[in-house]
């Protein structure tokens, strides 16, 4: 057994989330949870949402509420639909508790007395009709190495270079489309040439990542420049240094902070359990792994800042240097990036009216279907285009017609027959066949969950469950009445291989494999599911927040156990909804309406 930690990309609180969230952040790390912990895993899955910079100012006030209020808000809307969702989180939380200010004071205050936070002038943007400050990531121009036009102000997607927004060629502002003004200001850099051959070593050893991942992060060691790690404004963590602490318009970078989260987070976690010290057997253990995932954009902070920030934290730099009272944190084991999901052909975008919220997807779907959508046809290595026909043709035809076809028929001749599972006799070399199938399927699907290839490990998946339909049309079950140990070994086989194939899509399909789980008699918890719980929080009893969390102990084990002959069968509902046709033009007359 091993520890893994799942860290898992902070949604930002600055409104509800679109399913393109989901699709890079939220199933993935999902799915690869749930499957380690079947494995026999110790798992920790955490993260929340990302409550401070400029965008949170921004929608604030067009909204007329404090920025408080409106994290507080879509804080909500966002658990509650990431709960909904099944996502198994062992602590869900937020970047505005003290917990987490104090981590991250922490983490500055040693990475600073350690040298690697080296006080600079720079060239800061501002918006000409608020003063306010804009962050990198909210201005856009040409790239000037490239030529690019949509290069952004920290860097060019194009060609993978970081940028300052200053050297942007025509620099727009995404908020209002003014140009910005640049105005000089004293600010903290983390000093990253002073890891580039610690993280170059690091980046060189290791194995598995996805391609497109490892090149990007290794490219930018070749154009590695200090960093600034604090903004010019009034919402979000102060600056823990005398002279600065007490300045109210200087703040530590939201991106600083954010990815400090997946500590703070785990320190959240052990304090609610009794246990403070809990969080270290997944950060100060050599063998612990860590898993990192995320959309596309954000590789740059997982690969490249937040490693920098651990190595700085315990002194692994060119200064050198001693950790602080975390003492030495792992580096990530891997970082898991997903491609852009997009809806017909375009990126989603609130602002145009292109968006399909989470949220509402919820209320109108089962949650499984859009689970099994984004792991059969997600961004998992390259952009991918969600469709409405789409969408309706994979749920009616893989999940209603194939997956839920084959658990009801087969509940359905074992409680007309049996009344519940039947001993199987005497086995044929087309029973044997079978069960070697989902016998392997195991050991193939499992490895490739491992290797986060979740396309492809549905795909086996369902394979199996193609290979138990055809098994059902070559016995012919139904025309064994006067036959009933044959037809027992039959239904019997069938039933294993339902159960089998049920244990494998279970990291996928969780709400439906508690349904199979009670289709074949089974009792209790299958799939254990999230709850939201209602906190204070832990060093400010004045505030309180929901949070995500669960007891997933009762996971079920990644193998194949048997099924107890005599275990009673009710007459089977179906598992999954089938679509009608007319959805797929609804739901483009809602979009063309927005």
């Amino acid at each position: 057994m091993s520890r893994i930690l799942s860290a898992v990309a902070w949604p930002y609180a600055n409104g509800p989330r679109h399913i393109g969230h989901v699709a890079g952040f939220g199933v993935p790390s999902d799915v690869f949870s749930r499957y380690m912990r079947m494995a026999g895993h110790d798992v920790l899955m955490v993260s929340g949402t990302d409550e401070h910079g400029t965008p949170i100012l921004v929608q604030a006030e067009k909204e007329g509420v404090s920025p408080q209020a409106l994290a507080d808000r879509y804080n909500r809307v966002i658990v509650e639909d990431l709960a909904q969702l099944g996502l198994s989180y062992d602590l869900f939380t937020r970047t505005t508790t003290r917990n987490h200010y104090a981590v991250v004071q922490e983490m500055f205050r040693t990475v600073h007395k350690n040298g690697y936070m080296v006080e600079q002038q720079t060239m800061g943007a501002i918006s000409p009709s608020t003063g306010r400050t804009l962050p990198d990531r909210y201005i856009e121009g040409t790239c000037p190495i490239c030529g690019y036009d949509g290069a952004r102000g920290d860097q060019c997607d194009n060609c993978g270079n970081q940028l300052d927004a200053i050297d942007l060629i025509n620099p727009k502002s995404r908020i209002n489309g003014e140009t910005p003004k640049f105005v000089e200001s004293t600010h903290f850099f983390l000093d990253l040439p002073a890891f580039a051959q610690a993280l170059e070593q690091w980046l060189s050893t290791r194995q598995g990542w996805r391609p497109n991942v490892l090149n990007f992060s290794l490219n930018l060691i070749d154009d590695m420049r200090p960093r600034a790690m604090t903004r010019d404004i009034d919402w979000g963590i102060p600056v823990p240094l005398p002279g600065w602490q007490e300045n109210p318009n200087k703040r530590l970078y939201v991106w600083f902070d954010a990815v400090i989260g997946y500590l703070s987070a785990s320190i959240e976690w052990a304090r609610r359990t009794g246990d403070p010290e809990a969080w270290r057997g997944w950060w100060n253990d050599p063998e612990a792994l860590s898993y990192y995932f995320m959309g596309k954009d954000n590789i740059t902070f997982h690969s490249q800042i937040w490693p920098a920030e651990l190595m700085g934290y315990d002194g692994r730099g060119s200064k050198g240097g001693e950790p602080g009272v975390y003492g030495n944190l792992q580096l990530p084991t891997e970082v898991v990036s997903s491609e852009y999901l997009n809806v017909a052909g375009e990126q989603f975008s609130t602002s145009r009216g292109v968006v399909i919220l989470v949220r509402d997807m919820l209320s109108r779907y089962q949650p499984d279907a859009l689970r099994y959508y984004l792991s059969v046809a997600g961004p998992e290595t390259q952009d991918a285009d969600f469709t409405w026909a789409d969408f309706k043709r994979r749920t009616n035809d893989e999940l209603v017609a194939g997956w839920g076809n084959l658990v009801n028929r087969t509940a359905n001749m074992i409680h007309t027959n049996f009344g519940a599972i039947p001993e199987a006799g005497a086995l044929q070399p087309v029973d044997e066949a079978l069960r070697a199938t989902t016998a392997a399927g195991f050991g193939t699907v499992g490895k490739l969950l491992g290797e986060h290839r979740n396309r492809a490990a549905i795909g086996e998946a369902m394979r199996v469950v193609q290979e138990a339909n055809r098994y059902l049309s070559e016995t012919e079950p139904w025309k064994l009445k006067t036959d009933r140990e044959r037809l027992g070994t039959v239904l019997h086989t069938a039933a294993q291989a339902v159960a089998d194939a049920n244990t494998m899509l279970a990291p996928f399909l969780p709400f439906a494999a508690q349904k199979v789980h009670e289709t074949l008699g089974g009792s209790g918890t299958f799939a254990p599911m999230p709850r939201i719980d209602e906190v204070e929080d832990l060093d400010d009893a004045s505030r309180s927040y929901p949070i995500i969390t669960g007891d997933y102990s009762a996971t079920p084990r990644w193998a194949s156990v048997p099924l107890v002959p005599g275990t009673s069968v009710d007459k089977p509902v179906p598992v999954f909804t089938k679509l009608d046709d007319a959805i797929v033009e609804e739901e483009i007359a809602r979009a063309e309406q927005a």
